[in-house]
């Protein structure tokens, strides 16, 4: 795994809430990515998540919430797109 500290701004004041299990990248690995491309990873929602990255299995009260407060639900494959890391 080629794990280059590119860094972009392309989270740039985003915060981010993991939940779920991933194909591609560990939580932990998201956690750093977020992280390289300048945002911030938190562990609950609230009105000032910019994103929830969902994976397989997310629980559903963050989901509920998420969509109650109007936060975007990203699926993997959109995270790594919006980093620049297509698979």
């Amino acid at each position: 795994a080629e794990r280059l500290a590119r860094r972009t701004d392309r989270l740039q004041g985003a915060t981010v809430v993991i939940s779920g299990t991933f194909t591609h990248h560990s939580r932990d690995e998201y956690k750093s990515l977020i992280e390289e491309h300048g945002g911030k990873n938190t562990s609950s929602v609230s009105a000032k998540t910019t994103y929830l990255l969902a994976g397989e299995n997310m629980g559903p009260a963050k989901l509920e919430k998420a969509t109650k407060l109007g936060i975007k639900i990203i699926t993997e494959d959109e995270f790594l797109q919006l980093i620049g890391q297509e698979q």
